[in-house]
């Protein structure tokens, strides 16, 4: 039975491979440049959109916008904004680049129903122009410790309340607003912040914002630049193929997702050794997962039960029964979703998604383990010599190399290694018949002819 899972198993795995190599071969393609922008008559200003956690590679994309702003002459760089957070260094590079920006950087929270949560208040903060759409929202800044979820010690809260105060103060913008956002986790919609003068433009659409900021004066490195943005053709800057698919990535439930399906793949091989692909898959898939949730502010107490969870559905391979520990991986699973990321960052696992995929692993992993168990409690060498199991059975030979054979036998489809008897010769395609097994190795003569059939004549 396994013998038949194999092949099918083998031969998705080699499909996998071989749309992963074409993938391959095209992201260095896509790498080389972004997407292709549109020249635009008169004044122009960039715009392109971060949407989702805070990763690494939206540092690196928003570093080639502000590039592309400066290259071709746009006015200013328009950042859209909606996340609810990232990570604590990507937190602290972002803000020092568009401080030291050589372009003027308008952060605009938006479109309605967004905000600037956690590492997004220190980059809304940083821009030259700090701006929300209404119904959105800024704050909630107090960083969180990635292993444990809980807040991190004073001493590293009053770090980044300083260095959010710092930013606040060069952009000239409310000290304390920005400081409370981080000691007392305050976070404030779009009408208070531009009451209390912690963003600048409150704005209903980009038209507007642009039509707003129209003449503001704001510094850019040493220079005074005043802004000609009212008639100015917004022009969007997308992400590169791979910097989107390193952006997908970071996403929460991609992650799990991708840890979930690559401890699928790797207790197939733990059940069946020797597959091979699936083995090598869930190593691929786990290391992907794996990147994805270093991309996050992650939760050590998720990343345990995904563990309990792995050792139980092996438990079910090597001790099938009626499901308990599968139902038991099945519900650590659903809860290292619940875990795994915390709540305050507002990043987490679409459950919806998530439960339906630990019940198909869970599944899955009793359908394996009763294989599994059927086919150890098999004797292999039942029947041997009593002309009911191997020996007797006829096969066709399927190769021939020099004193080594492979055959087919004919009930089965089994494919055997064989040798021939009494140095009997034989070419593919000969029928023949087992007279002895030897090991693992059958022994083979040319078959009698089938008795032919009386009722024809």
């Amino acid at each position: 039975m396994l013998e038949r899972l194999r092949r099918p198993v083998a031969t998705l795995g080699l499909l996998l491979i071989a749309v992963g190599a074409v993938l391959a071969a095209l992201v260095p393609v896509a790498s080389l440049a972004e997407e292709e922008q549109q020249p635009a008559a008169g004044t122009s200003v960039l715009v392109t959109d971060v949407d989702g956690p805070i990763a690494p590679v939206v540092t690196a994309h928003l570093e080639s916008a502000m590039e592309e702003t400066q290259a071709a002459g746009h006015e200013a760089l328009v950042v859209r904004l909606n996340t609810p957070g990232g990570l604590a260094d990507v937190t602290n590079e972002i803000p020092t680049s568009f401080l030291n920006a050589p372009v003027p950087v308008i952060v605009y929270v938006a479109p309605s129903g967004a905000r600037a949560g956690s590492a997004g208040a220190f980059i809304t903060a940083a821009g030259h122009v700090a701006a929300m759409a209404p119904g959105t929202n800024i704050g909630a800044a107090t960083p969180i410790d990635g292993a444990t979820g809980e807040d991190l010690d004073r001493k590293i809260i009053e770090d980044s309340a300083a260095q959010i105060a710092a930013i606040a103060e060069q952009r000239d913008r409310n000290i304390d607003f920005y400081r409370e956002t981080v000691v007392d986790g305050r976070s404030v919609t779009d009408s208070e912040a531009l009451e209390v003068d912690a963003i600048d433009v409150v704005a209903e659409s980009e038209a507007d914002l642009l039509g707003q900021v129209d003449g503001l004066t704001v510094s850019v490195g040493e220079d005074d630049v005043t802004l000609d943005t009212d008639d100015a053709t917004p022009v969007e800057y997308d992400m590169s193929l791979t910097r989107e698919l390193l952006h997908t990535l970071a996403n929460p439930t991609i992650a799990f997702a991708l840890v979930s399906i690559g401890t699928l793949a790797l207790i197939y091989e733990l059940a069946n050794p020797g597959a091979i692909i699936p083995g090598v898959l869930g190593a691929v898939l786990l290391l992907v997962g794996w990147f994805s949730l270093n991309a996050l502010p992650f939760n050590i107490a998720g990343l345990l039960l995904l563990v309990v969870a792995l050792g139980l559905f092996i438990a079910e391979i090597f001790a099938p029964g009626v499901g308990v520990f599968a139902g038991g991986g099945a519900i650590a699973l659903v809860a290292a979703a619940i875990f795994l990321f915390d709540e305050p960052t507002g990043i987490g696992v679409d459950l919806s998604f998530i439960v339906p995929i630990a019940l198909a692993i869970a599944l899955i992993v009793v359908f394996i383990g009763r294989v599994a168990w059927t086919s150890l409690k098999r004797n292999p060498w039942e029947g041997l010599g009593s002309g009911t199991g191997t020996v007797g059975a006829r096969a066709r030979v399927r190769t021939v190399d020099g004193d080594r054979l492979w055959v087919i036998l004919a009930d089965s489809g089994d494919r055997w290694q064989a040798r021939p008897s009494d140095g009997a010769r034989l070419e593919p395609g000969d029928e023949v018949q087992v007279v002895e097994q030897d090991g693992m190795v059958l022994v083979v003569s040319p078959a009698d002819p089938r008795p032919a059939d009386s009722s024809r004549r």
